[in-house]
């Protein structure tokens, strides 16, 4: 179920939409995911509570998603996407982005945040243009005091499918299937958004620990 929020932060007006979900079951496919999690949980690493941002940049749309992880259990708490029209100045889009996920780490006070890594693959501008929004999103991250895990698109893949040349409508199925929600997340971005930070759980700084 979707429902538009307006937080006002700092003085600007902020459009969040939040998906809540009731279900935490861990979905039983993606093997190789599930496989990380029980070692994980045997080693003791995911003992506890913590809430996980995921973040997939992208400056005309930057995908976010909150995730809270009880052991082994994950559970969608919002989702949404910060969305800036290519006739806002740079500037003002970078400012955006970075306040909007200000206010998304002020509302939900995630620990940490996973986010995508930028691939350059063919198309050199557009990758520059998601880095400022990678930079815009880290610094709202870094005010927040978040720990931060950086992941390629192939570990955020294998991580949720179990293959990291998985495509897009499967790791967005996963996703549904791994935090109980009713439909595929929308829009894309935002469940890219969450596919990283269900990533953070086997694949983040914490889960690597020894």
């Amino acid at each position: 179920m979707l429902a538009i929020r307006f937080v006002r932060h700092v003085g600007v007006q902020v459009e969040m939409v939040f998906a809540f979900a009731a279900s935490t079951a861990w979905a039983a496919t993606a093997l190789e995911s599930k496989a990380l999690f029980l070692e994980n949980e045997r080693a003791g690493v995911r003992g506890d509570h913590r809430i996980i941002l995921g973040i997939d940049p992208g400056l005309a749309n930057t995908g976010w998603g909150i995730v809270e992880q009880n052991g082994s259990r994950l559970r969608c708490l919002a989702y949404g996407c910060v969305s800036t029209p290519a006739s806002m100045e740079l500037s003002q889009r970078l400012l955006k982005i970075a306040q909007q996920i200000g206010a998304v780490v002020d509302r939900f006070k995630p620990r940490c945040v996973g986010i995508e890594t930028v691939w350059f693959g063919q198309n050199i501008t557009a990758a520059f243009s998601t880095g400022q929004a990678r930079g815009a999103a880290l610094v709202a991250c870094a005010q927040g005091g978040l720990m931060v895990g950086e992941f390629t698109p192939r570990q955020i893949k294998l991580a949720v499918v179990g293959e990291g040349t998985a495509e897009k409508d499967q790791v967005q199925y996963m996703v549904k299937q791994i935090l109980g929600l009713d439909d595929v997340p929308h829009p894309d971005h935002a469940a890219d958004a969450l596919a990283a930070a269900i990533c953070y759980v086997t694949h983040g700084p914490r889960a690597q620990r020894t």
